[in-house]
């Protein structure tokens, strides 16, 4: 055997591992270093998570080894992994809801002295650990209680309460604000400087340049050469990523903007939305920009009858509406796709033809009120096609597929209906780049049949390069509005902190 060096913190050398016969990984080797944030970057599928549970011991390699601080190491469960420092912050959450948030962070801990659980003492160490990386979060309430935002944190937190050598976030950023995120690197380079070895999975190019040290692509389950993030440069990344170059993230688009669909009136939710108001035509892109609790999700939920608003009124067509419930808004016409698609977008367990067709039985069934299931195939076999759902077939669990292909199946769902206007929260976090733009084309398109849309993004450069105009929102309240001449991140971001 070769010697390995013990400058690497952990080592994947040559891993290997297959599903079913079908290969996920083919030939990987990751080597990170003590007090370094090394990027993991890839195609949703390309083998990054999978990778990782390896890793933590959720997966066994088929093949190949894993070396801690150059000695090898045999992980064959969650606990070996645990015990060599090794923590995981996956991109879904792995929290007990109904449990608060002291317990949810030490939860790995508790009883293990044998004693009473003091749950004085408990609180008082999840405040100073939450406090610790700059946050301020109750910890006696339940998770459940929780923005996704906030959860995150309690995520990050759990994942500090044991002593790590190695911490692996998956996505760490795609639900916080850009306060929250600038706290998260604050953490992150604090454990470097004591010498954590990091591993950073993300879609976000500007973060690798923002903290990475080094940067490895993993494309169709193998791994490509590690690079100096300070020696590339975006489009060699992209390029690594998706084989070619990505000449422009946002498709052109060419619509016509027609009659006004839905108006919003004075919309209000008791203390989170004050006196909403805006209107968005047929064909036209409208997004919705803010910080994390601005009230932008809380708005468009009232729009969609999720959630129950104190005031205000909302007109399609110029008739006015009043809508009961999501079913109600989804009978006039409204679809939503919403932030959480793990909990409220795809039904995991389900396969894809059927969370597909959810929105539309009535069209794949026959007069007697059967499902007509070679219609149904027929249907969402065309859609999946259309949208480039990668899966070998429409039987396939929609929890079995990536994050970008989840969402897809998502947008599949309401193309399967005669939406007048599409609601997209977050359309596409934890989405790779080349899934990304397809996103983006399906968004296009939607514009093109002349359904209006509204998107709510915490990505400013997404919004200018999809919308016609956007919203800014600030503490439950519209603070401006831009049209695509006026289109700049300062703009946006002067708006949203209220410093215009």
């Amino acid at each position: 055997m070769e010697n390995i060096s013990l400058v690497n913190r952990v080592e994947l050398r040559n891993i290997a591992k297959s599903f079913g016969g079908i290969s996920a990984l083919k030939d990987v080797t990751l080597k990170a270093m003590p007090g370094e944030i090394h990027a993991l970057m890839g195609e949703n599928g390309a083998g990054k998570s999978t990778l990782m549970k390896i890793l933590s011991g959720v997966h066994q390699k088929d093949k190949g080894q894993i070396f801690i601080d150059g000695e090898e190491a045999h992980i064959k469960n969650t606990y070996d992994s645990k015990q060599l420092g090794i923590g995981i912050i996956y991109q879904e959450f792995s929290l007990v809801p109904e449990l608060s948030v002291a317990e949810n962070i030490f939860l790995n801990r508790l009883g293990e002295n044998g004693s009473w659980l003091k749950f004085d003492k408990l609180k008082k160490e999840a405040g100073q650990l939450i406090e610790s990386i700059g946050f301020n979060i109750d910890p006696a309430v339940k998770v459940s209680s929780l923005s996704i935002a906030q959860q995150q944190v309690v995520e990050i937190a759990k994942a500090l309460s044991e002593n790590v050598k190695v911490l692996i976030l998956d996505e760490p950023s795609a639900v916080l604000g850009p306060t929250e995120v600038q706290k998260l690197f604050d953490t992150l380079f604090k454990l470097k400087s004591e010498g954590v070895a990091i591993i950073f999975i993300s879609h976000h190019l500007s973060e690798i340049f923002q903290i990475a040290d080094r940067v490895t692509v993993i494309k169709d389950g193998a791994s490509s050469e590690t690079l100096d993030v300070a020696s590339t440069n975006k489009d060699a990344i992209i390029k690594m990523m998706l084989g070619r170059t990505l000449n422009a993230m946002f498709p052109p688009r060419a619509t016509v903007i027609g009659q006004e669909v839905l108006r919003v009136e004075e919309i209000s939710i008791a203390n989170k939305v004050k006196g909403v108001s805006f209107a968005v035509k047929e064909g036209e892109v409208l997004g919705i920009a803010g910080l994390v609790g601005s009230g932008r999700t809380e708005t468009i939920r009232a729009v969609f009858a999720a959630d129950q608003r104190s005031g205000g009124n909302i007109f399609m067509y110029g008739k006015k509406m009043n809508f009961h419930s999501p079913s109600d808004a989804v009978k006039h016409g409204i679809g939503m796709v919403p932030e959480d698609r793990k909990l409220q977008g795809v039904i995991l367990s389900l396969p894809i033809k059927q969370n597909i067709s959810l929105t539309n039985f009535k069209d794949i069934s026959n007069v007697s009120g059967f499902i007509n299931a070679d219609k149904e195939t027929d249907q969402t076999d065309d859609l999946i096609k259309k949208l480039v759902i990668k899966a070998l077939s429409g039987n396939l669990a929609a929890g079995k597929l990536s994050g970008g292909n989840q969402q897809k199946v998502v947008l599949a769902k309401w193309l399967n209906t005669n939406c007048k206007v599409m609601i997209i929260d977050e359309p596409t976090r934890g989405v790779d780049v080349g899934a990304k733009v397809e996103i983006y084309t399906l968004i296009n398109e939607l514009s093109r049949q002349g359904v209006a849309t509204i998107v709510i993004s915490s990505e400013t450069a997404e919004l200018m390069g999809i919308c016609d105009r956007i919203l800014v929102m600030r503490e439950g309240k519209v603070h401006g509005e831009l049209d695509k001449t006026e289109f700049t991140e300062e703009n946006i971001l002067r708006l949203s902190i209220g410093a215009q």
